[in-house]
């Protein structure tokens, strides 16, 4: 008898120890780190173009462009690659494999690189990465495969994935990019068709939430307010809906992507997030 005891006790641990190491490597490292895109010179002035109810008549926003590097364990990947590198005021000071390398980081280690929607100042450098597995809304990748659309001027730094020589994911709704919950591309239409803003869930830190651009800045974010150049209202309404609850049920951080007020909610560069 104390032989089956012993044995079920052994047979119990081993099951046990095999789970805990089962978890273990299942659970890898992931790390945020917020990457300089570029900066507006000076404050815009959003009364013009980010409320379609005249919402902010005398209001100055100091805008700024951000990308961000994810590292999933031992696989690395971009959310929005910003403005293109050069010498138009709101280019960055470093292109983006620029500083990678300051990571020690080559764009050829980039697994994915993620878009938020087709627009220019988010998909700047797209092209630097025609190894990477491109992710991106259906319904922005329909637009960019449409000369007529509104994206077209954009397409050209598609190319390697619009011509069929990279890898391409169009995604339809959310997608769990490393299978396991912890980097969650949200499906957000409206801005754009396929807009999406991005969840990633850090082991210190928490959960974080990058808006894209659901929301330009904090005012526009707190009264869902809508730019006169999304492309559907009542889904952005619904999506930023959405976000809400999805920050307050995780309890989350919420970067808005364009405002410069939430560039220190992020270590500063070349530090990440854990």
């Amino acid at each position: 008898m104390k032989r089956i005891l012993v044995k079920l006790a052994f047979g119990a641990c081993a099951i046990a120890l095999t789970a805990t190491t089962a978890s273990s490597q299942a659970a890898p490292l992931v790390t945020l780190t917020r990457l300089d895109c570029g900066t507006n010179t000076t404050p815009t002035d959003v009364a013009a173009r980010f409320s379609d109810t005249y919402a902010w008549p005398q209001l100055m926003i100091q805008l700024t462009f951000s990308c961000y590097l994810i590292k999933h364990g031992n696989e690395y990947m971009i959310w929005d690659t910003g403005n293109p590198a050069g010498s138009t005021p709101t280019a960055p000071k470093t292109s983006l494999p620029n500083l990678l390398s300051q990571l020690s980081v080559t764009t050829a280690q980039i697994k994915y690189v993620a878009i938020s929607h087709y627009h220019g100042d988010h998909t700047g450098q797209v092209g630097s990465f025609p190894g990477a597995t491109l992710l991106i809304g259906k319904g922005d990748w329909d637009a960019l495969n449409d000369p007529k659309s509104a994206a077209a001027g954009s397409a050209p730094s598609f190319a390697p994935w619009i011509s069929g020589g990279s890898k391409v994911e169009p995604q339809a709704g959310d997608k769990d990019v490393f299978g396991d919950g912890t980097v969650v591309m949200l499906n957000m239409p409206g801005h754009t068709p396929g807009h999406h803003s991005l969840l990633v869930r850090l082991k210190e830190m928490g959960n974080v939430l990058i808006t894209g651009d659901l929301a330009h800045f904090h005012e526009n974010y707190d009264i869902g307010g809508v730019p006169t150049f999304n492309t559907d209202r009542a889904a952005s309404l619904a999506s930023i809906d959405r976000f809400k609850k999805i920050a307050a049920n995780l309890k989350a951080t919420v970067i808005i992507q364009h405002d410069a007020r939430d560039i220190g909610k992020l270590p500063a560069f070349p530090a990440a997030a854990k």
